[in-house]
């Protein structure tokens, strides 16, 4: 089967007319400056493990000995734990309503919504009789604020995540533009033109499809099956280059296709493949992509077999590059590893589904 056909369950090309033109900027969603993802399990876990190291120090300011600090601390984190974990399920069950409130209403309504979780914390040792007279005031300003530093800390990942990602973008274009690619890709074509001219047509169809998509707006993550159809166009360029030294197999799952990936971030770990596995090889290389999803998760896998004594070793920079991208988005909820193994090279990734 061909590897188009292979891809068809996961990439249709528009209908005929259809094809998008330049688009206008899009305007800012009011959400955008407040990434309230409190649903993610990697925000959930900074936002206890800060609460319960300002429990710690607090529990410091009480004199007494060891057992009197003990006491304390189980005292705080009984009121804490309970306040900051409903303020996280709050704010996740509401992201909806957020998203249609203006900026400062957003900021205002998460900062009360902070407070109150401070009363609810304070309400429960002292309705159990364990904390009297109960610090009202102060619990709801210490809600508040926490509540106001964890979102601020949301919304400066959210921003590291952006020049980041515009790197990328230029490491990634100026890959695929760099003056060789082109020159390789436009005399294959020629060459073609007048023996094949079909085969000619395709090629620069394919390299055309690889621009569009390396022009088109790197912000907002991909479905996996659009990083996969980007790869399958670089694939058919190169394959037209190498002809039977590049050997290609696919290995798709379709109910793995609409993982969210950050744009850009396949090709470049298939361009290292052909780079390091292919090129420097006179036998060439047996490239492999494949994707799994198991239960929540889907495997993303590409490996490359590099034969004794070839392909030189690069850098690194577009493995550590993908894996920051991937950290940025997904946090801790994807996993990304390479290694070197009985002569092929693999990168495996994790995200969720």
């Amino acid at each position: 089967m061909k590897d188009s056909q292979i891809l068809s369950a996961f990439h249709a090309p528009p209908p005929a007319g259809t094809e998008p033109g330049p688009r206008a900027p899009r305007p800012p969603a009011p959400l955008e400056a407040l990434r309230l993802d409190t649903c993610q399990a990697g925000v959930v876990l900074r936002a206890v493990l800060f609460v319960q190291g300002i429990v710690l120090v607090a529990s410091l300011f009480k004199p007494g000995d060891l057992r009197s600090w003990i006491d304390h601390t189980l005292l705080l984190t009984g009121a804490a734990q309970p306040a900051v974990v409903g303020w996280l399920l709050v704010v996740c069950v509401c992201k909806k309503l957020l998203q249609r409130l203006p900026l400062r209403a957003q900021w205002a309504l998460v900062v009360v919504l902070g407070a109150l979780a401070g009363l609810y914390g304070c309400a429960l040792p002292w309705w159990l009789g364990l904390l009297q007279p109960a610090p009202w005031l102060a619990s709801a300003a210490a809600g508040a604020l926490v509540s106001a530093v964890v979102v601020a800390g949301m919304v400066w990942r959210e921003r590291a995540r952006m020049p980041a990602g515009t790197t990328a973008r230029l490491i990634e274009l100026q890959a695929r533009i760099r003056p060789h690619f082109l020159f390789n890709t436009l005399n294959s074509a020629i060459a073609l033109v007048r023996a094949e001219p079909a085969k000619a047509e395709n090629l620069l169809a394919d390299l055309s499809e690889l621009f569009r998509h390396a022009l088109a707006d790197a912000q907002e993550p991909r479905p996996l099956a659009q990083e996969l159809a980007l790869a399958e166009h670089y694939l058919a360029i190169e394959q037209v280059r190498f002809g039977e030294r590049l050997r290609v197999e696919w290995s798709l799952d379709p109910a793995a296709a609409q993982a969210r990936l950050p744009p850009l971030v396949l090709q470049p770990l298939v361009e290292n493949a052909v780079k390091h596995g292919v090129e420097p090889s006179p036998s060439g290389a047996t490239l492999r992509i494949s994707t799994q999803r198991r239960a929540g998760v889907v495997v993303i896998k590409v490996s490359n077999t590099v034969p004794a004594g070839t392909g030189a070793r690069g850098h690194g920079l577009a493995l550590d590059n993908v894996r920051q991208r991937l950290s940025l988005l997904h946090d801790v909820q994807c996993d990304f590893r390479s290694a070197l193994v009985d002569g092929v090279f693999q990168v495996r990734i994790e995200v969720p589904a």
